[in-house]
């Protein structure tokens, strides 16, 4: 059975001047237009479509891919704004997703990006975008997540205690201000860590592993960005926390903590500005000897 609004492996069934007719199950038979048939096929192959339905409410196939399909919380961008029914967006198909007025949480320009949940209306079967839903996650079961897990999450909200989001697209979780130290935008996806999972279902969330765990691996990447730069880099203690994020992906903190042990175990040394590796072939990360005698300034 074909699962509107998904990508599916439907059989074709039969050629026509239109294109070629794929099995649905209950659906019945579902045309893929000509634009989209493989130039070689015979009836029984199987190919992978999107169903979706057209702008005449038929059931149809692609083969392209939506930037996101039934279920899923994207960034998409107003293609148009039809004063009786609501926006249009651009989700990667030759039919705009409609963005019902009902569905809006505020006016909405032609070029703005908006952050949506797709989903199927139950009484048309129409695939439709909402601002509203972003929270109606479809799991049933409280998130089983540990602290410490990494996961992917998508920014929703700005609040005072810091940004909501939507972990792995199900679970609402919150990322706080004070653990936030480069500039986040609504619908940024990021990847981060699990900092509590909370009895009421919701994840407190982090940009950076906690403890020991984040200094070591990521110890082992800055002497590997040393060694492809030849022994050198200008990054150091002062280095600004946007830069230290865009280059490592880590906060200042975790990675002044990298250095402190990178140092202590005589792998590099401060050059004010910037850090250099020293000849230590012996080191690995995680092994520790004595601090050296240089006093830094």
């Amino acid at each position: 059975m074909a699962n509107i609004g998904q990508r599916n492996t439907l059989t074709i069934v039969r050629d026509s001047t239109p294109g070629v007719y794929l099995d649905g199950g209950e659906h019945g038979e579902i045309l893929l237009p000509n634009r989209y048939v493989p130039r070689r096929f015979v009836p029984g192959d199987r190919l992978e479509v999107f169903v979706y339905r057209d702008s005449q409410d038929r059931l149809v196939a692609s083969t392209e891919t939506p930037r996101a399909t039934v279920g899923e919380v994207a960034t998409l961008k107003v293609v148009s704004v039809n004063p009786k029914i609501g926006a249009f967006l651009d989700w990667g198909l030759a039919k705009d997703l409609l963005l019902p007025f009902r569905e809006q949480t505020g006016p909405l320009q032609v070029g703005q990006d908006v952050l949506v949940r797709i989903y199927l209306d139950p009484k048309t079967e129409r695939i439709v975008a909402s601002m509203k839903k972003l929270d109606k996650h479809s799991a049933q079961e409280p998130p089983d997540y540990r602290a410490g897990q990494q996961v992917e999450f998508v920014i929703t909200e700005k609040t005072s205690l810091g940004y909501k989001a939507l972990v792995e697209g199900m679970h609402p979780g919150l990322l706080y201000h004070q653990s936030v130290s480069v500039p986040i935008v609504i619908g940024q996806k990021l990847k981060g860590f699990v900092r509590a999972p909370r009895p009421d279902g919701k994840i407190d969330l982090s940009l950076d592993d906690a403890g020991y765990r984040r200094v070591t691996p990521l110890a082992a990447r800055i002497v590997q960005a040393l060694r492809a730069k030849g022994g050198r880099l200008e990054f150091d203690d002062d280095s600004s926390p946007v830069a230290i994020r865009q280059a490592f992906g880590t906060s200042k903190k975790a990675f002044k903590q990298a250095l402190g042990t990178l140092y202590k175990s005589r792998r590099i040394r401060f050059c004010q500005p910037g850090i250099e590796l020293l000849d230590n072939t012996a080191w690995s990360p995680g092994s520790t000897r004595p601090a050296l005698k240089q006093k830094r300034s």
